[in-house]
This record gives structure tokens, sequence and C-alpha cells, in this order.
């Protein structure tokens, strides 16, 4: 018990969602697991074999896009920056990112990537493993990347 209104009241006071227009409450609304096709990364800004999992696109509630996206082993994005940045959660495997003008960094599960705004960077798949991440991207004018050209096998192998 937590003061006087217990762990129930708390959790309800904790998760209680706002209300739209009026007085209707908002609703929780479930996308089905395996709702959104997979799609293969298009070859013009992926080296490899990509796969792309949607989730969700942005909205009104909400302005970002998510993804899982998994890079079989030496696939890897072309250089890239997002106008509103961008966060990557690995969940799988051994990954690679790179800053232009920094070094190549490993990315193993647990690890949170920070994009800014503007900053051209790539990630993938090391040589030898493959690489899941959870990708959420922030959106300006409904634009959330603009791709750049494609990384080199030198800069991929520069680790």
């Amino acid at each position: 018990m937590i003061g006087k209104i217990g762990c129930t009241g708390l959790l309800f006071s904790l998760f209680t969602f706002p209300s739209v227009a009026g007085n209707t409450p908002a609703s929780v609304q479930i996308s089905p697991a395996g709702s959104q096709a997979s799609v293969a990364g298009p070859a013009e800004y992926f080296s490899g074999r990509v796969r792309v999992d949607p989730l969700f696109a942005a909205d009104n509630e909400i302005n970002v896009s998510s993804a899982w996206v998994t890079f079989e082993p030496g696939a890897r994005s072309a250089w890239h920056t997002h106008p509103a940045g961008q966060r990557l959660i690995v969940t799988s495997g051994v990954g690679l990112t790179q800053q232009e003008g920094q070094p190549v960094q490993v990315i193993r599960p647990g690890d949170v990537i920070s994009c800014p705004a503007g900053v051209k960077h790539w990630h993938g798949a090391t040589p030898g493993n493959a690489m899941t991440h959870l990708a959420v991207t922030g959106n300006v004018n409904g634009k959330n990347v603009t791709w750049l050209e494609k990384v080199t096998d030198e800069q991929y192998l520069a680790h």
C-alpha cells in the first residue's frame, strides 16, 4: 500500500490518458503485430540485404515514425541525415555506426544511439553478424530522412 490510494490507485493515476476535443476520452488503439508487410530496404539507400518492418507513421498525436530494421551481415545504410533527429535501440546482433568525421563505433543490444538533426551518419551490421534495431525518427513537414551517397567498403571496414 502506498499512502491512502494503494498500488492500484497509483497505477491508474500514473496512466491517465488526456481527453481530446470536448469530453470524449482518447482511446487506446492496437495495431496487431504483422499487420503491415515487411519490405526490402531499397538498393538505392542500402548495401546488402536489409528488411524494414514498419510499426507506425507520424500523425497528429506524435510526430515520429518507427520501424524494426534488420541488417544481414555486411549490410548497411547509405550516409544520411534526419531533419528532426532519430533514436536507434539495438535489439539483437552486433552493428556498426559512424558519424561523418568520427571513427566507426560498434553497437550492441541495449545500446541507444541518438542521431541529432542534420548530422550525417550511417548504421548497419558488422561483416560477420546481423543486427536489428528499433528506429524512432522525427518528421519535419512530412520528411524524416535525406539520403546521401553510399558508404564505401573502405569506410565500412575502417573499424
